[in-house]
């Protein structure tokens, strides 16, 4: 494998230590699980966005699109994504928490 992989743990963990990150990714937790679960897995697999991009038969920045949680993905591209990474895709719908 070539690059240098960086540990999303690792990088999330540093930047909790600004309190501005904390509440922006907080707000935005929903949005980034998606993110951070196509992460894990990519990382889980050992491989890097080329070569998840290259088993799904598209480019590295879509990799990349797809893992910056900024686009919402077809169910059919993350079956695509979890068959390039070796895993199994599980769809679910959770109770919201009451708020009152």
């Amino acid at each position: 494998m070539s690059g240098k992989m960086i540990r999303a743990d690792d990088v999330i963990r540093d930047w909790r230590q600004d309190p501005a990150f904390v509440t922006a990714y907080d707000a935005l937790a929903d949005e980034f699980a998606l993110a951070d679960a196509m992460i894990r897995a990519r990382v889980a697999a050992d491989m890097t966005q080329e070569q998840v991009a290259e088993a799904m038969g598209t480019t590295q920045a879509v990799i990349a699109r797809l893992e910056s949680g900024r686009v919402k993905p077809s169910t059919r591209t993350l079956e695509r994504f979890a068959q390039a990474t070796g895993t199994r895709l599980r769809i679910s719908f959770d109770p919201l928490k009451n708020v009152s």
